[in-house]
């Protein structure tokens, strides 16, 4: 366990309260002298309390926001192991809370360095009119010149991404595939709902005899993602009115001061507090620390 790690994620601004419970149990794992963070999505899962359909869900938005990066990782017999995550620790803006013309100044990104120091790295004009892009992770900062994709190629680079996570020893017929995941997202299908679904299948499949995997093409010919997709939104719905209920009962407790406080966990705190549903006062009052 890292604290420095821990305290960053509890400082991460402009994220909903459940992927921020993400992000501090991802914390908890993280391990300061060695940089590893590898919990299985299992684990993970069952320490956000979550189902793993939503897990993924809520780490698409990490990812998209610059907060983690998943590395895949095998298991040594030519299988999938579990992921090994990186966290960027000097980022500590989530997507709500950059303005929409950008962070610190015009199209900036906050960032906070491993010391607690602020630090503004822009995303300005370059010299020659394109757009310059500070990565956030480099040592040496140095601009490079990225020029807006049109959308035929956000399209592709999306298509793209999406068939990387399908298992690589049943890839076939790659062209036939990106026609397919296309073909999805112009009926409307959302690529991140698309990849959350390959991710997934590519998990779950990874302990199978190999011949049990189905091949790239044909998964996508026969829209097996659809299932997911259904039973995803559906999983969802419920588990947001699950939570609102759970968290109104450990609401109750505390405004009780009830001996059943005693079973509200770090993280079931951490999310009452983003949620705006209890304050610092009230936990102290209940004998919990907030």
């Amino acid at each position: 366990m890292s604290g420095m790690a821990l305290i960053w994620a509890a400082n991460v601004k402009g994220l909903k309260p459940a992927a921020k419970i993400v992000l501090i149990q991802l914390a908890d794992f993280h391990n300061k002298e060695t940089g590893q963070c590898n919990p299985s999505t299992q684990r993970l899962a069952d320490e956000c309390e979550m189902g793993r359909a939503t897990l993924f869900r809520h780490m698409v938005t990490l990812e998209e926001c610059g907060l983690v990066t998943r590395h895949a990782r095998g298991d040594g017999d030519g299988g999938r192991g579990s992921n090994q995550y990186e966290l960027h620790l000097d980022i500590t803006l989530g997507p709500s809370a950059r303005p929409k013309g950008g962070g610190s100044g015009q199209n900036g990104v906050e960032s906070q360095n491993e010391t607690g120091g602020n630090v503004s790295k822009k995303r300005g004009k370059s010299l020659n009119g394109e757009t310059g892009v500070v990565p956030n992770r480099d040592t040496n900062l140095i601009i490079e010149p990225v020029k807006e994709p049109s959308t035929r190629r956000r399209e592709a680079g999306e298509a793209e991404r999406i068939l990387r996570a399908y298992p690589p020893d049943r890839l076939r017929g790659k062209a036939a595939c990106l026609a397919q995941i296309e073909e999805a997202m112009n009926e409307g299908i959302a690529p991140e709902d698309l990849w959350q679904a390959v991710q997934v299948y590519a998990t779950d499949s990874a302990g199978f005899t190999r011949s049990k995997v189905c091949f790239s093409d044909n998964w996508f010919q026969s829209r097996r993602w659809q299932a997911f997709i259904e039973r995803s939104n559906a999983e969802r719905e419920e588990a947001e009115a699950t939570q609102a209920d759970h968290h109104a009962r450990l609401v109750t407790w505390i405004n009780d001061r009830s001996p059943m406080c005693k079973h509200i966990t770090p993280p079931q705190v951490t999310a009452l507090i983003a949620a705006n549903l209890v304050s610092k006062v009230q936990l102290r009052a209940a004998g919990l620390e907030g």
